[in-house]
């Protein structure tokens, strides 16, 4: 995600407040049902038809049928590059051109091929409102981008050793940033959070042995874990829904005891209860929550010299479910594809993708050097 939208999610009203489906975008000029004869012509501009389907949206997503977050990262996107470059233009004067002009100024940014096929997706997605609503009489066509896809820096088993010990090491440590600043700065940190989190090192193998995404570890809460111990041990996770998925994730019993010391330590802070987050309980706004864990992570690839994947990639908390599902792949002795999708909360065509791109077939020589056993006779 650009850096623009990110900064944009700390500072506008969350779409999970209590008024979110009443409240009316800003300059919206009504809903598609309440369009006159007039401005079914030339007269809308693409800022009208935004704020129309940005309403068209939240019912949606009072629906169930979108995630608030997907909204505001629309509504974000909107505001950071295409209404600035685009939004006073008549609807119907949006063609190849004005596609152009907005991925030339997102590629000025230097983001990155996917991030710029969203934006085209979303300035689509406005134009064909205006379809549907009668204001616009076709599609127009607008560029395409070729997207490139590029793999997280996922690490080793060697470089994941390296992390959790390095985290250890950190515990409680200031971050270099806070002696850079004088008396009466400030930064987006409390300085009384810029210590190296207890956690970060159980953060750290938690999810390597867990398949969660970042934003799920932001979510969870002791009430959304369970241990079972049957014939295999492993934690049951009822995470809250992500990207459109829902179902329950089975974790590798190394996250068991990984979660029982969290548990002990919780329980001596009185920070057990079921409805307590796993991690920096005591940070209620959970955006920030995650954001410091985000910044507290980038220093512990710091220290071992481990920032970046072996394509140039920048190390983030994401690379750590990277390297869960890698691993998985690696070492997983006949896991199937569908398996470990359904378990990591995504598809068959991600793991391909993103996560089995960068596996070669010498990694596993020793599976595709085997060979079946002889059946024995009756």
């Amino acid at each position: 995600m650009d850096t623009f939208v990110i900064a944009m999610l700390t500072r506008v009203t969350a779409a999970n407040d209590p008024a979110f489906s009443e409240r009316a975008h800003p300059g919206s000029v009504g809903l598609p049902g309440e369009l006159t004869s007039s401005e079914a012509s030339s007269d809308l501009c693409v800022r009208d038809l935004a704020f129309q389907l940005l309403d068209a949206e939240r019912a949606r997503v009072a629906r169930g049928e979108i995630a608030r977050g997907s909204w505001q990262v629309m509504d974000n996107r909107l505001r950071a590059h295409i209404l600035p470059l685009l939004g006073d233009l008549p609807a119907h004067r949006v063609d190849a051109a004005a596609g152009q002009r907005l991925i030339d100024r997102l590629g000025d940014q230097g983001l990155s091929s996917t991030t710029l096929s969203q934006y085209v997706v979303l300035l689509r997605k406005v134009l064909m409102h205006g379809v549907l609503t009668g204001v616009l009489h076709e599609l127009p066509r607008l560029p395409k981008v070729k997207v490139r896809s590029r793999p997280r820096g996922s690490f080793s088993v060697a470089e994941y050793r390296q992390l959790a010990s390095a985290a250890r090491a950190l515990r409680g440590q200031a971050h270099p940033i806070l002696g850079t600043l004088d008396a009466g700065d400030r930064f987006w940190i409390a300085r009384d959070l810029l210590y190296m989190p207890d956690e970060m090192s159980w953060l750290i193998r938690w999810m390597v042995n867990t398949f969660v995404r970042p934003s799920d570890v932001k979510l969870v809460r002791h009430k959304h874990v369970d241990v079972v111990r049957g014939r295999q041990l492993y934690l049951r996770l009822r995470l809250p829904e992500t990207k459109r998925h829902g179902q329950s994730v089975v974790s590798l019993r190394p996250a068991v005891h990984v979660y029982e010391a969290l548990l002990r330590q919780r329980r001596s802070e009185g920070l057990a209860a079921p409805d307590d987050y796993l991690f920096l309980p005591r940070v209620k706004d959970r955006n920030q929550a995650l954001a410091v864990l985000n910044f507290f992570f980038k220093w512990v690839p710091q220290q071992t010299g481990l920032e970046t994947g072996p394509l140039g990639q920048t190390r983030t908390l994401y690379c750590l479910r990277h390297t869960a599902i890698t691993l998985r792949l690696l070492y997983g002795q006949g896991i199937d594809m569908l398996t470990l999708a359904r378990n990591a909360r995504t598809s068959v065509n991600m793991i391909e993708r993103f996560y089995a791109s960068t596996l070669s077939g010498e990694m596993n020589v020793d599976l595709l050097q085997s060979r079946r056993g002889r059946k024995s006779g009756p």
